[in-house]
């Protein structure tokens, strides 16, 4: 009977272990779908698939000690050498503060670690922020409402929201880079257009008064300054959020002419006045430019007119029209200028929810789609909407999902989406400072790949596999070597020590 006993006893033991390293989160939890990692091995990996069977499990292989004779390597080529990486993020806006201010704290921390934490967590490392309001704020404002720039001051959604969540994120990730947008300038500062010079109060459309191009820049720097006093850096900004499209609910009209002016002009002698290195990203709108010929080649336009400035980085994407191509075009036109990606949406319109179609098409066209043609960095829009798709404005976006949607009847149940895992299989072994590097060898038009190095000593590689069917690949640095089963229709993440 003892015996008996024991081996009952051994046998519960066994059963108890195996779930446990083999449960995982399921969406409707905080705890990211983590499972616990495997031993100890050379190699770290992450692997999401289509159907959540594996949800950014991590695993670990050890380098082979045989030959490599197969013929699906991947061969590095670190000699030859691409864009050197700034990070990778989402979209912090009022209504993503709002619904993680809903969160018990416990709750949201966890979340928050598992999103932004270097060592615990995913990684991510750039964040996109209005200046002012956007089409996901509580509210349409700016941070000066009242005529006069004197009258500038942050207000209760950057104090109350805003602020207070980008605290707790740079408490968990303080190398965090932060990027301002402006969806309008305050509306007093509008005018109907630039012949007639009329004003125009209406947060919808307009232009912005050349009388007041010197309190707008102004107004950029008492923001960024607001900001940097309560302990919040910011890296970069953008002119004008979408300078093309008149008719989002805070939005105003900024062809290539005027931006290059006010920035020239007005923005970059602000700033050095001011002694903010902050950088500058122009345009901020999509590859296909609205389909307005005079605005074509936006960003190659206002350098080829005389913008030389240091502050002044490069450009920025959207691509809610045209192609990635765009990308390769404006930096074979300018190559000393950076590229950055700065916003994408999921929603009803694209089958939002529906990562088996999602997954897939936004790892290609989005996350490796956007690095491999130069981007140094990669921001989706809404970190988290709840599950109304809101808080939302009229006018907005009302069938955008987030990276994450959070059920509105408790405000702790979690849908994790495509972009949530896109960011995350690339931050999570692509850090600050790693250069994209070449591949060579093995070939197929259903994987898409893109291989760096780390400022660490860690090679990491982020590999699509959009078929049907699981296929064994080699990952070669010259020095090291090792295989892995790719499951089909999955994205997978390596990191490992040259």
């Amino acid at each position: 009977m003892k015996v008996l006993l024991n081996l009952k006893i051994l046998f519960l033991s066994l059963l108890l272990t195996s779930f446990g390293s083999c449960s995982k989160a399921s969406d409707d939890d905080n705890s990211g779908g983590d499972v616990p990692v495997t031993e100890a091995g050379d190699v770290t990996i992450y692997v999401t698939n289509a159907t959540r069977t594996r949800d950014f499990e991590k695993t670990t292989v050890d380098f082979s000690s045989k030959s490599n004779m197969s013929p699906t390597t991947i061969k590095l080529e670190p000699a030859t050498r691409y864009q050197t990486m700034d990070g990778f993020g989402a979209a912090i806006t009022g209504s993503t503060c709002y619904n993680l201010m809903k969160m018990t704290q416990a709750n949201r921390t966890k979340f928050l670690t598992e999103t932004f934490s270097s060592t615990d967590g995913m990684g991510y490392s750039y964040a996109r922020i209005s200046i002012g309001c956007s089409d996901f704020s509580l509210s349409e404002y700016t941070c000066c409402d009242t005529p006069g720039i004197e009258n500038f001051g942050l207000t209760s959604e950057e104090n109350n929201y805003v602020i207070p969540i980008l605290k707790e994120i740079l408490a968990i990730n303080p190398s965090l880079k932060i990027l301002g947008s402006p969806w309008t300038c305050p509306r007093w500062m509008k005018v109907n257009n630039l012949s007639d010079l009329q004003a125009y109060n209406s947060w919808t459309s307009g232009q912005l008064n050349p009388a007041y191009y010197d309190d707008y820049a102004t107004y950029f720097v008492k923001w960024i300054q607001a900001f940097t006093e309560q302990g919040i850096p910011i890296y970069s900004v953008t002119p004008q959020n979408e300078p093309l499209n008149r008719g989002n609910s805070a939005s105003l009209f900024m062809g290539w002419v005027e931006q290059y002016e006010f920035v020239k002009d007005h923005l970059v002698p602000a700033l050095k006045s001011a002694s903010l290195s902050t950088k500058i990203y122009l345009f901020d709108h999509n590859y296909n430019y609205d389909n307005m010929a005079d605005q074509n080649d936006y960003p190659v336009q206002i350098y080829d007119a005389g913008m030389d400035d240091d502050l002044v980085a490069g450009a920025a994407y959207h691509n809610y029209g045209g192609d990635k191509s765009e990308l390769v075009d404006i930096h074979d036109k300018a190559p000393d200028r950076e590229l950055l990606f700065t916003e994408t949406s999921i929603g009803t319109w694209n089958d939002g929810h529906n990562l088996e179609v999602r997954l897939i098409e936004d790892m290609r066209e989005v996350a490796l789609g956007t690095v491999n043609n130069w981007c140094k960095g990669v921001i989706v829009w809404n970190l988290m909407l709840d599950s109304e798709r809101g808080p939302n404005r009229d006018g907005g976006c009302q069938t955008c999902y987030g990276a994450v949607d959070i059920d509105r009847s408790n405000y702790s149940s979690i849908t994790r989406n495509s972009h949530y895992y896109i960011i995350g299989h690339l931050s999570s072994v692509v850090k600050p400072g790693a250069v994209r590097i070449g591949t060579s060898g093995f070939s197929d038009s259903d994987f898409t790949m893109a291989a760096f190095e780390n400022t660490d000593g860690t090679y990491a590689v982020v590999l699509l596999n959009s078929s049907s069917t699981s296929q064994l690949i080699t990952l070669d640095d010259g020095t090291h070597h090792f295989a892995y089963e790719v499951p089909a229709e999955s994205v997978i993440s390596y990191q490992w020590k040259k």
